[in-house]
Order: C-alpha cells, then structure tokens, then sequence
C-alpha cells in the first residue's frame, strides 16, 4: 500500500513538472500573440481626441513602450510571486476579476456535466446492453440528434420556449447564485451545453459496452452463475467506460475555460463573459490571466482523468 502511494506521488510530482513548462508554453504564445495583435490599450483608456504624445505617455506608463522580453519576463516573474497583473482597464488585480467570474463557471460546468451523466449513463448502458431493440433505436436517435444541434440554436430555442412562449416560466439571462434560487438561472444554459455532450457520451457508451459484452472473460463470467446485473455494472461498465472518461476530462477543462457562446447568450457572468470583454476593451494583461488559469485548471483536469484511469483499470501503469 505504501509502494502504491509514493508511486502515486511520483507520478503526481511528476506531471506537474510538466505542468510548469506547459504554462510557460500557453504564456509564451499568450503573450506573442497579444503583443503584435492591433490595437492599443492606451488608446482605448483615453478618450477620442486624446493625441498620439498622450497616448505614447500612457504607454510609458503602462510599461507598453519597454521591449517584448523585458514585458514577458516581468509578467512571469510576477506569475510567480502569485501576481496576476493589473486589468488595464478595471484598475484591479486581475486575480480578482478572475475569482469574482470563476465560481458562476464552475457552477455551470458541475451543472453542465451532471445533466449530460444522468441522461448519457443509462441511456448509453441500456442500449449497448439491448443492442438493436427499440430503447437502442431511439438512444441512438438522440445521439446523432444531439450532436448535430449546436449549442447556440438549442439555447436560443430554450430561450424562446421557456422565457417567452411559456410567459417566462425561466428567466433568460442572469446569475441568481449557486443555492436554491439560482437553479432556474442555471437550468436553460446548462442544458444547452449538456446537450451534445450528453449525446456523445451515450454513443460511447453503447458502443464501449456492445464491444465489451463480447470479450471471453465476460462469457467466462456468465458461465460462473455471476449475475447479470453484477457482469453489467462491475466488470462490463468499468472497461466501456475508459473512453468516456478521457472525454468528460477534456469536456471539463473546455467548460472551465468558458462556454463563451452560451455565456453570452444567457448573460452568464462567467469566465468566457470575461474573456469576451477583456479582448473587446484590448485588456492583454487580463486575457494572458485568464488563459493562464484555464489552462492551468484544463491541465490539472487532465492530471485528475490520468488518476481516475489508474483506479478504473489497475492494468494501466502510472509511467
């Protein structure tokens, strides 16, 4: 048992190693892109007549006149101590602004991601169990529906059948927090981004456990007098579900980086929201941020899918 957690460890220890050198990937690019990208933040603090010797003073003052490396290290030494930077804009700690949009986010993606379980899991065992019955036909129906509406139509749908045609039976846009009185908020956009990926976790499944119940060792199990209710959830789930996994890792971090569409369709104060505004206003400071901390929180969601996968399948190794 000892052996088993400081190999867990290492490995832990390990990938965050990798971690550091990913983030500085991420920043790097980040930080290249929004520097040659057009535009200036001092031009957009001042006002339309402002001329260009106020908007060069600015810029001096700023720190947007010093050259690309001196910038880029002074950020990352910054990243370093725990400073994020200061919002050109909002005059505030960029590591506020985050954490003041982060939890609607996280809201939304738990919410998100439980929808999609409670429909796809069963929807997508059943029909790989009853491969070709009708509950199979209409699974399969709703995957390759599901995956075929994007987001932004099916929320603009919800939008139109649920706040207008329904007299506002749920409110269309807004944040009414993360408690009982927030989940009407919640429901519409939640559903929308829950949708596909709902569908495509179905078909995974089904197909994962059609594949599965026609290995030897499940046959061996069935001729042990081992119940089916038993083979299905202890031995055929968990080896049907390895794919699905990988996939809900990824559809998490995507999430916690922002459904910048359908949080601008609901008026959902979140991440993507913050992003949207940070790049409007040429906010570079704020958007190197908020990437540096989606891409940390997409990382870590990997590193949490690659521990997950350890526990589902003890043949897997930690190398």
């Amino acid at each position: 048992m000892r052996f088993k957690f400081l190999r867990m460890f290492k490995f832990i220890m390990k990938r965050l190693g990798y971690t550091v050198f990913v983030l500085l990937g991420v920043s790097f690019l980040t930080f290249s892109l929004l520097h040659i990208a057009p535009g200036s933040p001092a031009r957009l603090l001042l006002h339309d007549a402002a001329t260009e010797e106020q908007v060069r003073e600015l810029e001096i003052e700023m720190g947007l006149d010093r050259p690309f490396l001196v910038q880029y290290f002074s950020y990352v030494t910054g990243v370093v101590r725990g400073d994020l930077g200061t919002s050109f804009f909002f005059g505030i700690p960029n590591s506020t602004l985050i954490m003041q949009r982060l939890p609607a986010t996280i809201y939304l993606t738990l919410m998100s991601m439980l929808i999609a379980l409670i429909i796809a899991v069963p929807i997508g065992i059943i029909a790989g169990v009853r491969h070709g019955s009708l509950t199979d036909f209409f699974a399969m129906g709703f995957a390759i529906l599901g995956q075929s509406i994007s987001n932004v139509v099916l929320g603009l749908v919800f939008i139109l059948i649920f706040a207008v045609s329904l007299g506002g039976l749920l409110p269309s846009m807004g944040f009414g927090g993360m408690g009982l009185r927030g989940l009407p908020f919640v429901i519409m956009p939640a559903t929308s981004l829950a949708t596909s990926f709902a569908a495509l976790i179905t078909s995974m499944l089904r197909s994962g456990m059609m594949d599965v119940l026609k290995e030897d060792y499940i046959t061996a199990t069935y001729a042990k007098g081992i119940s089916k209710h038993t083979i299905i959830w202890k031995y055929a789930l968990r080896n049907a579900s390895l794919p699905a996994i990988t996939v809900i890792g990824l559809q998490v971090g995507t999430f916690l980086g922002g459904a910048v569409v359908t949080e601008q369709i609901f008026g959902w104060p979140g991440i993507g929201t913050l992003t949207v505004q940070a790049i409007g206003l040429r906010d570079f400071s704020l958007v190197q941020s908020i990437l540096l901390v989606t891409s940390a929180c997409f990382v870590m969601v990997n590193l949490l899918v690659d521990i997950i996968y350890t526990i589902v399948d003890p043949r897997m190794s930690l190398n």
